[in-house]
């Protein structure tokens, strides 16, 4: 088929450092509860037997740097500070070994959560889209190669709002490994080059108005930034 009836919205192309060419963003899945001091105090218990996972539209992610306006539906708007995996190899039912082959690089990502609308539908027994699956809903910071990061191992990884240091761990913290969950999702998709992996935030997340600004780091890692303007 040749002509398109419109075009649809481009996904991001995030930065890599050192590097003139971009990483276009293809699919994003995201890890549920894989700190357990984040899991207590959303007052969750956390299931050791396996990593689970929601995952959030490309096209709806903005770079870091972005200012979007206070989402529309909340009054309960929570950050999410997190470690991005960018794939960058074909990979399916991996091994740990083909696991850590394939990734391509990390970068610092918020995963922005309409909180009061997760909770109201999670307890219905609904899917969390309308919490989790937002207009920029996810935040990408520019990536590191694999090689050229000494990580993930016992980096830090914080955030703050508005100066306020609000979340503060490290990634030794994760229950679920890189390796561990790239082996884990890939018995379900064939990951390719452009999926993106949020691996999950540590404790301290909350609410965050208008006006906020956000800025979250790992050791080694690009910072990751979001300002909030006015809702529409």
């Amino acid at each position: 088929m040749g002509e398109v009836l419109f075009a649809l919205p481009e996904t991001p192309v995030i930065p890599v450092a050192g590097e003139a060419a971009g990483y276009p963003v293809g699919r994003v899945f995201c890890v549920g509860r894989n700190y357990a001091a984040h899991a207590a105090e959303m007052g969750n218990e956390v299931d050791r037997e396996a990593p689970f996972y929601f995952t959030k539209a490309a096209a709806n992610a903005v770079l870091s740097g972005a200012e979007v306006p206070y989402p529309p539906g909340t009054e309960n708007f929570h950050y999410e500070m997190e470690l991005a995996v960018a794939i960058g190899a074909p990979v399916f039912r991996a091994s740990p070994e083909e696991a850590r082959k394939a990734v391509f690089g990390y970068g610092c990502a918020l995963d922005m959560t309409r909180r009061d609308l997760q909770i109201r539908e999670r307890q219905k027994q609904r899917p969390w889209d309308l919490g989790k699956d937002l207009e920029n809903g996810t935040v990408l910071a520019p990536l590191a190669r694999a090689a050229d990061w000494g990580g993930p191992e016992k980096q830090r990884i914080w955030l703050e709002v508005n100066g306020e240091t609000r979340q503060d761990a490290t990634l030794y913290d994760m229950i679920w490994s890189v390796e561990e969950i790239i082996c884990h999702l890939s018995g379900f998709y064939h990951l390719r080059p452009g999926d993106l992996i949020l691996t999950g935030t540590p404790a301290g997340v909350g609410p965050v108005q208008s006006g906020g600004r956000m800025r979250g780091g790992i050791d080694g890692l690009a910072p990751v930034e979001l300002s909030l303007t006015a809702a529409e």
